[in-house]
């Protein structure tokens, strides 16, 4: 009999952490893979992803609208509560024998909240990490403690969830799954990828992601309109710009985008979702992420590629020496920007050991989520940690 494996995913970047695994168990003759489709994903302004899942041959199970027109706190906490009632609903037609979730988003607690509810066991990946700037920390340990069998990123990432009472027998560090997509798929050359984006074949670009810090009770536009300013110094450099997601105030950042884009159109490729293929072939190519995106911590290095990580977004994550931390300020935004172009450190960006593994990490989960037994896998004691001698 087949087990019935549901993944779920919310954004075009959590699919994209998601992707090998997702090809691992639909080609898994024991597993019937369910794949759960909601949040920013079917959202029109921010690109209707869930069209590039089918592109890729994924069968949808189920689409759940969840997200509110509101960006507000309030509004974001109403499309957690709605994507609570109605993902339940949906769970409850697939009846999965356990469902995958994937990182820290509110989407994901949602659904995560929702299978805990109806007694299905849940896998959680990218446990274990802190992003002391975000909400994403308290959602990411909460459902740790949902969860019941871990993925980690890392080795103190594993130490972690068992230190927050977890079976260390039910946690496995497979490394990120991002980094599969740098070893996995076929990444266009530097010359194809210029031509994709409308750019010269000398042009040299960087990647620019900046998401909301939801922590903080500052307008996110105004760090960004500092990060555009400190941009302006830097105008020999194209830029690819990807949009923030459905997080609080995200679309403020939007529009302000679309704005200086509009303003600079010979200079600015800026749009909602490249996609997986475009986007790591960009963050190959580019001579600096810039932002604070987690790609920036996770696959940047791994593609040996320096990162200008702005704020306390991703605080708390382990660093590589291609990362370089700066505060939200115009100047320290590009003195670091100044760093991370000189040749010398792009240099050794290329060597730089990174702690998250050098890909596998889908295969590994998939032979655990294919074979490990899910009777009696509900009922979960505290593991406390030996008491200090």
């Amino acid at each position: 009999m087949s087990r019935r494996i549901c993944v779920f995913t919310g954004t075009r970047a959590e699919y994209g952490l998601l992707y090998w695994l997702m090809k691992e168990l639909m080609a898994a003759a024991e597993v019937e893979l369910q794949v759960l489709v909601s949040g920013a994903h079917l959202v029109p302004e921010l690109g209707e992803t869930w069209r590039q899942i089918t592109a890729d041959g994924f069968p949808v199970s189920e689409r759940v609208e969840m997200v509110l027109a509101s960006d507000t706190p309030t509004g974001i906490a109403a499309s957690l509560g709605l994507g609570v009632m109605r993902l339940a609903g949906a769970l409850s037609r697939l009846a999965p024998d356990i469902l995958v979730v994937l990182g820290d988003r509110y989407e994901a607690l949602a659904a995560a909240s929702a299978a805990m509810c109806l007694r299905i066991p849940i896998a959680h990946i990218h446990g274990g990490e802190t992003t002391q700037g975000a909400i994403d920390e308290a959602i990411r340990h909460a459902i740790t403690k949902m969860a019941h069998l871990h993925f980690t990123a890392a080795e103190p990432y594993r130490r972690r969830v068992i230190q927050l009472g977890e079976d260390p027998a039910r946690v496995f560090n497979v490394g990120a799954p991002g980094v599969d997509n740098l070893v996995r798929l076929p990444l266009l050359s530097r010359r194809e990828l210029l031509a994709r984006l409308g750019f010269a074949s000398e042009d040299r670009f960087l990647l620019v992601t900046y998401h909301p810090v939801t922590l903080s009770r500052q307008d996110p536009a105004e760090p960004f309109g500092r990060l555009l300013e400190a941009l302006e110094r830097f105008a020999h450099l194209k830029l690819v710009i990807t949009k923030a997601n459905a997080d609080t105030y995200g679309k403020r950042i939007n529009r302000l985008i679309d704005q200086y884009a509009a303003a600079h159109p010979a200079r600015v490729y800026a749009t909602a979702n490249l996609g997986q293929v475009l986007y790591l072939s960009a963050l190959k190519h580019c001579e600096c992420v810039v932002g604070n995106s987690s790609s920036g911590i996770l696959e940047a290095p791994a593609a040996g590629v320096p990162t200008v990580n702005l704020g306390p977004r991703q605080e708390g994550r382990l660093r590589c020496a291609s990362i370089l931390d700066c505060p939200e300020d115009t100047e320290a935004i590009a003195a670091a920007l100044e760093k991370a172009l000189d040749p010398a450190f792009r240099e050794m960006c290329r060597g730089v050991e990174t702690p998250y593994g050098k890909g596998g990490a889908a295969r590994r989960m998939a032979e655990v989520l294919k074979t490990w037994p899910l009777q009696g896998i509900l009922f979960k004691r505290f593991y406390d940690l030996p008491a200090e001698a």
